[in-house]
């Protein structure tokens, strides 16, 4: 498992289109469980309404978690999206 936080610095924060860019990045990675937590609440980072649901802003962290056989490029891929703004 690996884990890693993150603070969203893209204008927007992840609203409906950063978020399903997101998903679209989670989905190709079908073997590995991936999650995101804001504050006490966890979803799977598979579904864009439960991402969506956490009303993350600009500025606000948030928590990946990673588990399975390709945990470490699902974590590269999707850090590598964020650090680049969400396509923003």
């Amino acid at each position: 498992m690996v884990e890693r936080t993150f603070t969203l610095r893209n204008p927007t924060g992840l609203h409906a289109r950063p978020a399903a860019l997101f998903v679209k990045e989670v989905q190709k990675f079908s073997g590995t469980d991936i999650f995101v937590r804001k504050g006490d609440k966890e979803v799977s980072a598979r579904s864009l309404l439960s991402l969506l649901s956490l009303g993350i802003s600009q500025g606000e962290s948030i928590v990946i978690r990673c588990q399975g056989p390709q945990e470490e490029e699902a974590m590269a891929a999707l850090a590598a999206l964020i650090e680049g703004g969400l396509g923003e």
